[in-house]
Order: structure tokens, then sequence, then C-alpha cells
């Protein structure tokens, strides 16, 4: 969905985000609230500049509007693969942007993630799989690692990756394997106004994804063994 139409059915036509290149910013009212509005678009790489202007963003809300709502709007082809990015260390820009997501929520700001088009790779990693809840629209596009890439990675044969991933959402993309697998809360349908309030209202304050993952039969061992850990420490 194009962002312009996903924050008209959000907000209205006189919502107040703007687009800067591939970045979104902006603040919005929703339900007598000001909600801050951080994303990006066009299926954006994320290098160095743009994950610094997110982390920039969220620090401001920080600093400047304690406790307040942030909405993070997600549409990224993944980190920006540019030797320039790498040389500037495009790894410690996108884990500062991670860090700050969680600053703000230990600051108490509720961090809704939504990916609305598209979400690969470390662009998601940092972002929606960092906040209180990640959701998103059913046609969205939602994967960290291509086969072929899984397969080098490995040393599996594509073959056998492709054979365990029609029954085992750990090894296929798509948004309902993430769904699956506990990484996406819920999808938005129908009255996206409302999803995004329901989202608000009951976002966890605890990371639960294990245990939706094994609830929902994606991940089966993933919260057993976090609690076996647990009870080792």
């Amino acid at each position: 969905m194009d962002w312009t139409l996903l924050a008209e059915r959000l907000f209205g036509t006189e919502h107040g985000i703007a687009r800067d290149g591939d970045f979104l910013r902006g603040e919005v009212e929703f339900d007598g609230e000001t909600l801050a509005v951080i994303g990006t678009t066009a299926h954006a790489p994320i290098g160095v500049q743009l994950a610094l202007a997110q982390a920039r963003a969220v620090l401001d809300v920080v600093t400047h509007h304690p406790g307040r709502a942030i909405l993070l709007l997600i549409d990224t082809q993944g980190q920006q693969l540019r030797r320039r990015d790498e040389l500037l260390g495009i790894n410690r820009a996108m884990a500062h942007l991670g860090m700050c997501i969680d600053f703000a929520r230990r600051r108490g700001h509720r961090v809704i993630g939504l990916v609305y088009d598209q979400a690969l790779s470390g662009g998601f990693i940092t972002s929606g799989l960092i906040a209180d809840t990640c959701d998103a629209l059913p046609e969205a596009e939602i994967r960290v690692m291509r086969l072929p890439a899984m397969a080098r990675v490995t040393k599996l044969p594509e073959s056998l990756l492709a054979e365990l991933s029609e029954s085992n959402p750990v090894f296929a993309p798509g948004v309902r394997n993430y769904v699956a697998m506990g990484g996406v809360r819920k999808l938005w349908q129908g009255d996206l106004a409302q999803a995004l309030r329901d989202a608000l209202a009951d976002a966890p304050t605890q990371d639960r994804r294990a245990e939706d993952g094994a609830a929902r039969g994606g991940r089966r061992l993933a919260a057993s063994v976090v609690q076996r850990v647990l009870d080792a420490a």
C-alpha cells in the first residue's frame, strides 16, 4: 500500500506526515493524543544516513515529548549494499537505531511497528522487530533471507530448504509465516484506525514472540529453551 493512502486511512487527509526522500516523519492527532510517526517508503535501502535520521527522530521524541507513542511505518529492502556505507559503519548505525528504539521503550514510550509494504533483512530487524509490537498489512512482504542466501550460509541444498519451507515457517518468507513464528503479532484488516487503536491499547511491555510462536505452532522450541536457560541462570 502507498504510504499516503495508508496515512489517510489512519489519520485523514490532514495527517501532517511529510516525506523527505525515503524518510517519513510527522506528528498526528489520534483519539485526542499526539502520536509521533517515523518510517520509510519506496522500499528504502537503509544506509548510514537514513538509519541515523530515524534514530535522531526517535531521540527527539524521547527528549521533547516524554511518553509520546511512536508509530514506525516500515517499507525497506534491508541495509544499503554500498561500499561507502560499509566503510562508514552501517552495522553500527543500524545497531544505534535499534538501541534508540529500545531506549524509547524503556523510557515509557509505546512503540508500534507496522509493515505496510516490504520488510527485509536488517532494515526490519532494527526497527519493527524491536518495537513493543510489530503488526503488518495482509499484503505486506516480509523475509529476512532468501532461500539461495540461506543455502550459502547453512551449507544445505536449496532444494532441501525449499522442501522444509513448505511445512516449517522458519524457512519460509511471507507475512503469515511471521505471524505463525510470533515475529508479527497481528494483521491489520478492515478499519485500520481501529487496528491502530487496538495496538496502542494492547501493546505488550514484555517480549512475547517466543511464547506466541509456540502457541501458534511456528516456533515450537524457542520458548521452552529460553525458559530452561532462565531456570539454569
